[in-house]
């Protein structure tokens, strides 16, 4: 008799669309860094860190690199946010422009894999990267429009998560939920 395992996706897309939708009312002014810097160290960042390990224990390496990565991210965000208020090691826009830059190389990466997966993914990680583009733009230049830009399009990221999320747990259930062909099929 096999041992039934879950599925860690489920908590590091959860922890993800969570975090992304939060830090998206903090740009669009609705809500303090504060709830942003406590949401991004436990679930954005230690529950996408514990859901990457136990992808590495599945063999997913594409799970594990990608919830690990974020799971950094959203720990290193909150280390920025913690900078930025406590004046420890102060941090400018631009700096966290080029913090960004580095993950949106990351994402560009991950899109490029996602695009041989499914349309869900692909598009989590499409919108992810316009994302970051536009933060990008909004903290390298004076366009901080760009901000606004960005929150709309990481809302529908978070929100494409959550999706994500509910197939995989719906599915255990009998449940299915489509999340669409592959971008690119494979030979």
């Amino acid at each position: 008799m096999s041992e039934k395992t879950s599925n860690p996706a489920v908590v590091g897309l959860a922890g993800f669309g969570s975090t992304t939708l939060l830090l998206q009312f903090h740009n669009l002014g609705w809500c303090s860094a504060g709830p942003v810097f406590w949401l991004a160290i436990f679930f954005g960042g230690l529950a996408q860190l514990i859901a990457g390990l136990q992808e590495f224990r599945t063999g997913n390496n594409y799970g594990f690199a990608a919830f690990t990565t974020y799971g950094a991210f959203w720990l290193a965000l909150a280390g920025v946010f913690a900078s930025s208020t406590y004046k420890f090691m102060p941090v400018t826009t631009t700096d966290v422009g080029w913090f960004l830059v580095i993950f949106t190389f990351m994402t560009l990466w991950f899109f490029i894999g996602a695009m041989k997966q499914n349309t869900a993914i692909s598009l989590l990680f499409l919108t992810l990267f316009l994302g970051y583009l536009f933060l990008d733009i909004s903290h390298l230049t004076t366009a901080k429009v760009f901000t606004t830009i960005a929150a709309i399009d990481l809302i529908i990221t978070s929100f494409i998560a959550y999706y994500m999320m509910m197939s995989v747990a719906f599915a255990q259930l009998g449940w299915t939920l489509s999340l669409g062909k592959p971008w690119i099929k494979s030979k």
